[in-house]
């Protein structure tokens, strides 16, 4: 979680998104939103770019973008720590190796009709829809998890919604007395 967290509302016109009004303690540094040690250069999200706030009713954390992204173009390239188990903030990679990034893409929000694509081979985020300022990135977690840390019911709100999120190859495990409406 980042260590001041950003708050403002989407499509706000009068919202001041620049690096500087959000966070006068590092207007003298490199923007990225990685820490210092992970030593990332151009093409990895800065913080000129994508926010991370708690700003959805209901949601945690997500990935905001402070500037516009067109389809089907690289959104950015990712980072973070290889660990060998599901954790919260973790992204599969293989059978046994999960990307552990509490920084950026741990916080994409899910949904059943994404805006954006993890390329998990290649370490790149990709825009499946064009993105506008003050949107939330959202991601499928089914297009990269086997099995997810915790399974929790669906807000995305698309015609597609499956209601309860799992990763692709793990059954439905509702808590007791509560149905997934399908």
């Amino acid at each position: 979680m980042p260590d001041h967290p950003v708050r403002f509302t989407p499509h706000d016109p009068d919202a001041d998104f620049s690096v500087t009004a959000a966070r006068p303690d590092i207007a003298s540094r490199d923007p990225s939103v990685y820490p210092a040690h992970f030593m990332v250069g151009d093409g990895y999200p800065t913080e000129d770019d994508f926010v991370v706030a708690r700003q959805e009713q209901g949601k945690g954390y997500g990935v905001y973008a402070r500037r516009p992204f067109q389809r089907g173009y690289r959104v950015c390239r990712i980072s973070g720590t290889i660990v060998h188990h599901v954790m919260q903030h973790t992204l599969q990679i293989s059978v046994d190796a999960h990307l552990y990034d509490p920084y950026f893409t741990g916080f994409l929000l899910h949904s059943c009709d994404p805006n954006v694509f993890l390329d998990m081979g290649r370490f790149e985020l990709w825009a499946m829809k064009d993105i506008l300022p003050g949107q939330a990135l959202t991601m499928d977690y089914a297009s990269t998890e086997d099995f997810l840390f915790k399974q929790f019911p669906c807000l995305c709100g698309a015609p597609s919604c499956r209601k309860w999120i799992t990763g692709r190859r793990e059954p439905v495990r509702m808590p007791d007395g509560e149905s997934d409406g399908r």
